[in-house]
């Protein structure tokens, strides 16, 4: 059975570090139903391939551990040496278990980075048809193709076999693509070769953490991957809808259901938080303030990271920052971690004395939501007032709309947006911005990528030019009430002009703290 992974990331040879398997030699790995290989077919710069080979011993799947009935012929004949099936799963457990683990010793922020990421699996049993393998990737974001093998290329008359030849492409974590692997892969075949128990459980909650609870088919994962045991079906059920109900509702404006319904089937809320977190990484911020955080589910990402020393979340809505409050577990975590994190009301469109002292600043999805007439007042609450030393900002890709099934032509993602950018319009807006405020600007995609119109998300990363001071200007904003900022807006409607809005005043509205 081989399993290969591809990535087109610049250098490709990374993807060495990444699977801590080394290019340049091929390694064996005894495993108790046989060996695995790792090699490379490729390894350029622009290309490397890292494959798992794996060697099933049929002699040892009959000693206490193989499928067939005792004494039976299906013992020893079997499809079990090669195809992907609960084998391959302990195998990338065990072979690339820092991988799935999301650690890389030498380079730590590879883990974190969105890569161009592919896998094919030469024969994968599909009980379900190749339907079913859509209905469990595709909503994960993954580009899916699959061909079906014969049972015998000789015999064609003997028709088609349950086995596929699948190859699976997205942009994403190296440690999501592999978990999906080591879920999935039995939940196709709908068999295993080991006991499973109430650890099994767990196991499956933890690789599935992140997707799992809102994955349309979740029952039906649970239910194979569990070898159809009705109790732990039930208690997994029991535990995801738990954390479900433990985590705030989302897009609670029916107006939203356009935008949640389309990005929910990419995960693009999922990839736009990881390629938030690598930005940051790579920046080299101890220090981060999301601006608009909403229910903090980028907040919760930052705070499980401890490279980032200190965390904080503003927003105009107080029931999003009671929720954020919760999602965080404020009130059940020690002091010193208390410690690192702060939540506070305010809008993103006045200055406001908290916004200073801060490595970097995130506006995640947030921009599309203010008035264009109030963009100026936003770009100099951040960039002329607060001057972290990296902006991070996102906002969707208004020429990607027409890949979203159900979402009317012409329609925003989102009943809330003021606007959607075109990428030109986007980078014609941070170009803007970075000239008048002496930052530096870096332009990167986030999901999968259409070669006409670019990715669903867009997202700019300004960096502080050197030489440039800090955080100046204050304006008498003393974070403590007192509003008095006119609007005095001007310049409506004109994308290419965000400096135009004017009158931020002191930061006076809506200062109310929920936690530090």
């Amino acid at each position: 059975m081989l399993l290969t992974l591809t990535t087109t990331h610049r250098p490709a040879t990374d993807l060495g570090y990444l699977l801590v398997k080394n290019p340049a030699h091929t390694q064996s790995f005894a495993l108790s139903f046989g060996k695995a290989h790792v090699f490379y077919p490729e390894a350029r710069e622009d290309r490397c391939t890292a494959a798992l080979l794996l060697d099933v011993d049929p002699v040892d799947l009959v000693r206490g551990r193989g499928a067939g009935e005792p004494g039976t012929l299906a013992q020893y004949v079997n499809d079990r040496p090669y195809v992907a099936s609960s084998f391959l799963s302990v195998a990338i457990a065990q072979v690339f278990g820092s991988a799935l683990g999301g650690k890389c010793r030498d380079r730590p922020e590879l883990a974190d980075a969105p890569l161009p990421l592919s896998a094919t699996l030469s024969a994968l049993p599909c009980r379900g048809g190749e339907a079913l393998l859509r209905r469990l990737f595709e909503p994960l974001g993954y580009e899916v193709a699959a061909e079906r093998l014969p049972l015998d290329e000789a015999f064609p008359e003997w028709g088609q076999s349950v086995y596929l030849r699948v190859s699976l492409a997205r942009t994403c974590r190296l440690r999501e693509l592999l978990a999906h692997l080591y879920v999935l892969v039995p939940v196709l075949d709908d068999k295993k070769h080991y006991y499973v128990g109430d650890a099994e459980v767990d196991n499956l909650l933890a690789k599935g953490e992140g997707w799992l609870a809102e994955h349309p088919e979740r029952e039906a994962i649970a239910l194979r991957y569990l070898k159809h045991s009705r109790p732990l079906f039930r208690a997994a059920l029991a535990r995801l809808v738990a954390d479900e109900e433990a985590s705030p509702e989302e897009a609670e404006d029916e107006k939203a259901a356009p935008e949640d319904r389309a990005e929910a089937r990419m995960s693009l809320d999922e990839e736009r938080r990881a390629a938030v977190v690598a930005a940051l990484r790579r920046a080299e911020a101890r220090s981060v303030l999301d601006l608009g955080c909403g229910e903090g589910k980028l907040l919760k990402r930052l705070v499980d990271e401890r490279v980032f020393e200190r965390v904080a979340g503003a927003d105009v809505s107080m029931r999003s920052l009671e929720i954020a409050k919760s999602r965080l577990r404020l009130d059940d975590l020690p002091d010193k971690q208390k410690r690192r994190i702060q939540l506070f009301q305010a809008s993103v469109t006045y200055r406001d004395a908290r916004f200073s002292g801060y490595d970097a600043v995130t506006l995640i999805e947030v921009i599309e939501h203010v008035d264009l007439s109030r963009l100026g007042a936003l770009t100099r609450a951040v960039f002329e007032h607060a001057r972290p030393r990296v902006v991070v900002v996102t906002t969707p890709n208004a020429e990607y709309n027409v890949r979203f099934e159900g979402l009317p032509r012409g329609a925003l993602r989102h009943g809330d947006h003021r606007f959607e950018w075109t990428r030109a319009e986007f980078h014609a807006f941070s170009a803007e911005v970075a000239a008048a405020h002496g930052y530096a600007v870096e332009h990167l995609p986030i999901g999968p990528m259409d070669p006409s119109l670019g990715a669903p998300t867009q997202m700019a990363i300004f960096t502080r030019a050197a030489g440039e001071d800090g955080a100046a200007g204050q304006g008498g904003a003393n974070g403590a009430g007192g509003a008095n900022g006119a609007d005095g807006a001007n310049g409506a409607g004109n994308p290419g002009n965000p400096s135009s809005a004017a009158g931020e005043g002191g930061a006076g509205a809506r200062t109310a703290e929920v936690a530090s």
